[in-house]
């Protein structure tokens, strides 16, 4: 995997993916951004989210489960001193399907947790990392 970061002006950053897709990043006015794109501890924690998502899409469809939509919504905290970890991450998934069972959803949650997720990884060196859902009807 390779991933290339240009600086452009100000505290404005072009992230380039080895794949090809582009991403903007900015910092905050307050550090003399101009808060022109994604701050770059908010692109890590679209990462664990993404990250998660996918695991838990993809084992709930290989269970034959009708999931038909995920979300994740995540509430992060970060120490106040540098180097500003995340402290604490609390991941809020709604998933939507036909029929969903919600063992198969909680199990799929913990395997994304426990065993797929390599954000939740290296995320669980320095936070603590809770894990809440709910399903709803498609």
């Amino acid at each position: 995997m390779k991933a290339k970061i240009t600086w452009l002006n100000g505290r404005v950053f072009v992230g380039e993916s080895g794949s090809g897709h582009s991403v903007i990043m900015d910092g905050a006015p307050e550090a003399g951004g101009r808060n022109t794109g994604f701050r770059p501890m908010e692109m890590m924690l679209l990462g664990l989210g993404g990250c998660t998502a996918f695991d838990v899409v993809m084992i709930l469809e290989k269970s034959r489960e009708k999931v038909t939509a995920c979300e994740v919504s995540l509430e992060a905290e970060r120490a106040s001193e540098d180097p500003k970890v995340f402290t604490h991450v609390k991941m809020i998934y709604t998933l939507k399907g036909h029929d969903l069972k919600p063992a198969a959803v909680e199990r799929a949650i913990k395997l994304s947790a426990d065993k797929y997720c390599s954000a939740s990884k290296m995320f669980e060196h320095t936070a603590k990392i809770e894990h809440e859902w709910k399903v709803e009807s498609a």
